[in-house]
């Protein structure tokens, strides 16, 4: 059986349990060897649940024993630093989204890993989600004809506690962006991975809903995608109560859907069956393709519980392991992390100028 690989987290608040959850639920692959925050009582918390040891900070976790890799797990404006100091100590390292906030950053992040040994994941968990996985395979395969439109809308709500719980939240420094940094990057980069490269936007963006925030918690976007396809992007979080997160992929010869990350639609003609001349609701051929889907082997780990976020995590920290044992890239590498955060760049800029902005 092969060595597991040895992780340790840093920065134990909202989003580092969960890494811990889903490394946990892959015993003979990984284990949590050590955690670390700048508040050294939310580690040692996080550090007594899994009976490893607790650090006050970066350099002293780089200092543990027999580590292999990090987790970065802390505010968004610190990841490119933080992973390059973990890189320069040879370790491996799995980037909580986004993988940081200016495109200088993140191209400063892939010079600096070292070696084509060293392995950097960006979390994009539903990426691994069968629902995102049956259609991206369908478009592949070009079930859906010619794409023609795709939309990602991510509709929530975040209180004002919510921003005022955290110094760092809303601010351009560290959170780099509210409502689309933040929140909807994960069906954006769904988007865009689906639909192919973005290569130009025209957006307006807007505060509606919140107080002491410097960020957008509302934006809107056209987009213009490198096939000639166009797009939409609205994501806020002032949708109250919160509906969910939505995904629409249109093409000529069928459609899908996916929400609340569940595959909801799907409807493909026959390759030899002539689209009606005025359409119609098409028949739901979602749930057949789920089914056959689950009678598959993905190769990808089971989720550990319905619905949690170690779930959802738990398949792409299996596939940074095998990246490893196997010395390929992980499905989502800091080039696939970058493409997101060049969009949703794009749209602020576009906000702020009033005009169309290309997509670097």
């Amino acid at each position: 059986m092969a060595e597991r690989i040895r992780f340790g987290i840093l920065g134990c608040g909202v989003i580092g349990p969960y890494h811990a959850q889903a490394i946990a639920s892959l015993p003979e692959d990984a284990a949590l060897v050590a955690v670390a925050d700048q508040q050294v009582e939310r580690a040692q918390r996080l550090a007594q649940q899994y009976d490893v040891p607790a650090y006050a900070s970066l350099t002293d976790l780089l200092g543990h024993p027999d580590l292999d890799a990090v987790c970065i797990c802390t505010p968004s404006g610190q990841h490119a630093d933080q992973a390059i100091a973990a890189l320069a100590a040879g370790k491996h390292v799995v980037i909580e989204k986004p993988v940081d906030i200016t495109l200088e950053t993140i191209d400063r992040l892939r010079a600096a890993r070292r070696t084509a040994a060293q392995k950097v994941a960006v979390i994009s968990q539903h990426r691994f989600d069968a629902s995102t996985q049956i259609v991206r395979e369908a478009v592949e395969q070009e079930r859906l004809g010619r794409l023609t439109t795709g939309t990602a809308q991510v509709r929530w709500w975040r209180s004002q506690a919510y921003y005022d719980s955290g110094g760092w939240r809303g601010t351009w420094e560290l959170d780099g962006g509210g409502a689309l940094m933040n929140q909807s990057i994960h069906t954006i980069d769904l988007l865009q991975w689906i639909m192919g490269p973005v290569v130009e936007v025209s957006a307006y963006t807007g505060c509606l809903a919140h107080e002491r925030i410097e960020v957008e918690d509302t934006a809107v976007a056209i987009l213009r995608f490198a096939s000639g396809a166009l797009g939409i992007i609205e994501g806020t979080m002032a949708a109250y109560p919160g509906l969910t997160a939505r995904l629409e992929i249109h093409g000529d010869h069928g459609s899908a859907i996916i929400d609340n990350d569940e595959l909801i639609y799907f409807h493909s003609a026959a390759s030899n069956q002539e689209a009606q001349a005025y359409g119609g609701s098409g028949s739901n051929q979602a749930v057949d393709l789920l089914r056959q889907y689950a009678d598959r082997p993905t190769g990808l780990a089971a989720g550990a519980a319905p619905g949690s976020l170690a779930q959802a995590h738990r398949p792409q920290i299996h596939d940074f392991i095998k990246a490893i044992r196997e010395d390929r890239e992980p499905l989502v590498n800091i080039e696939e992390g970058r493409k997101p955060v060049a969009i949703i760049l794009a749209i602020y800029e576009s906000g702020r100028t009033g005009r169309p902005v290309r997509v670097q």
